[in-house]
C-alpha cells in the first residue's frame, strides 16, 4: 500500500501561482496529478514517469509543470496564471509497478490521495 498526502492548495486570484505536493509513503514508479471540479468527471492534469517523461492536459499546457524528487518520493505540481476554470479538488495518483510513460487515464493509477482544494477567482 502506498498513501499519498496532498498540500498547497488554497484560494488564489486568477494570474497567481499555487505548487502543490503530493508526499508518498513509499517507493513510486509513475504518478499524477488529477483534478475534479463539482458535477464533472475526473480529469488528467499532469503525469511523470521514472524517466522524467511528462504528459500534460492541453488546458494546462505552458503553465503547469510537474516533478517529482524520487529520493524523497514527492510529487510536485507548478501552476502558475490560474484561471477560474482551474478551481477543482486536485488528486494525487500513483502505482509501484514498472511504467513507461506518463499517463493521464485515471484507470492507470492504483493509489490515490485524498486532495486538496484550488479555489481560483476572477
Amino acid at each position: 500500500q502506498v498513501q499519498l498526502v496532498e498540500s498547497g492548495g488554497g484560494s488564489v486570484q486568477a494570474g497567481g501561482s499555487l505548487r502543490l505536493s503530493c508526499a508518498a509513503s513509499t517507493f513510486t514508479s509513475c504518478m499524477g496529478w488529477f483534478r475534479q471540479a463539482p458535477g464533472k468527471e475526473r480529469e488528467g492534469v499532469a503525469a511523470v514517469d521514472p524517466a522524467g517523461t511528462t504528459d500534460f492536459a492541453d488546458s494546462v499546457k505552458g503553465r503547469f509543470t510537474v516533478s517529482k524528487d524520487n529520493a524523497k518520493n514527492i510529487l510536485y505540481l507548478q501552476m502558475n496564471s490560474l484561471k477560474s476554470g482551474d478551481t477543482a479538488m486536485y488528486y494525487c495518483a500513483a502505482i509501484r509497478l514498472d511504467c513507461r510513460g506518463a499517463s493521464l487515464t485515471p484507470g492507470f493509477y492504483a493509489f490515490w490521495g485524498q486532495g486538496t482544494q484550488v479555489t481560483v477567482s476572477s
